[in-house]
């Protein structure tokens, strides 16, 4: 189980939104935090730590540049995802990116258009491409959502989907996004699911605040499921120490002091 770093882009400057109140039209918007620091400096911290598989995330337009200049400060290193597509993936990919994440272009009416996976999936190859399947629970079935987590689609997590779509990516990541930035604990039954469901690696985003809710995911997960944190680090604002995190991930891998 490894702990993934995030920089999350809004106006282009790294935030912590919760993002259930993200929309178009800017209203209800509630951000936890916004750093005066540059994404970049958050890419050299983790390409410091070893913190390989983290994700940038484009919260809306504008911020290409400012998520560019995160890939290039830690090249391989961290993914990147928000408003890609077959025509601005492999830019991406040529800025450093070792992998684009991809939800809205594949999930578009509320249904799997399968041609535009294989369309971004024969762009960026299998290795290189990550599927967001974050969703909401909706009478008892986690339901994928996509465009900022406003619409809900009719497709909701099960084997079948998860075999399918594993064809086509190298992995899966999955905000919860009822949990996602209220800092309130995790989604253990999801993080149960994840490990039951997908034949390949899967992160965990949504409602980290402890070291001991990194526990539960490891046991809830069976170790094979990865975890990123948001607002709960004292990097986004909150009290959760970063540098614990970095030692509870380096003592997991097993890595030297």
């Amino acid at each position: 189980m490894k702990f993934r770093p995030c920089i999350d882009i809004h106006s282009g400057k790294v935030k912590q939104i919760i993002g259930s109140t993200l929309n178009d039209k800017a209203q209800g918007l509630i951000t936890n935090f916004e750093s005066d620091l540059a994404p970049s400096w958050y890419a050299k911290l983790y390409k410091k730590d070893q913190l390989s598989g983290g994700h940038v995330i484009m919260l809306g337009a504008g911020n290409e540049e400012a998520a560019i200049d995160a890939l290039k400060a830690y090249p391989g290193g961290l993914q990147i995802g928000g408003g890609i597509n077959p025509d601005n993936a492999a830019e991406f990919i040529d800025s450093g990116a070792s992998h684009v994440v991809v939800t809205s272009f594949v999930f578009k009416d509320g249904i799997v258009h399968w041609d535009n996976l294989k369309k971004i999936s024969k762009v960026t190859g299998k290795k290189r491409l990550v599927l967001d399947l974050s969703c909401t629970k909706n009478n008892g079935l986690y339901v994928i959502v996509t465009d900022r987590w406003q619409k809900m689609t009719s497709v909701s997590l099960c084997s079948q989907l998860f075999e399918k779509m594993s064809g086509f990516c190298d992995e899966f990541l999955i905000h919860a996004t009822d949990f996602e930035g209220k800092k309130e604990g995790i989604d253990e039954e999801l993080v149960s699911l994840l490990a039951d469901l997908s034949p390949i690696q899967a992160t965990y985003a949504g409602g980290v605040r402890s070291i001991d809710d990194l526990e539960k995911i490891k046991m809830a997960g069976r170790g094979k499921i990865d975890v990123t944190i948001g607002s709960a680090l004292d990097l986004f604002g909150g009290s959760l120490e970063y540098k614990k995190i970095v030692e509870w991930h380096r003592r997991e891998q097993k890595l030297p002091d």
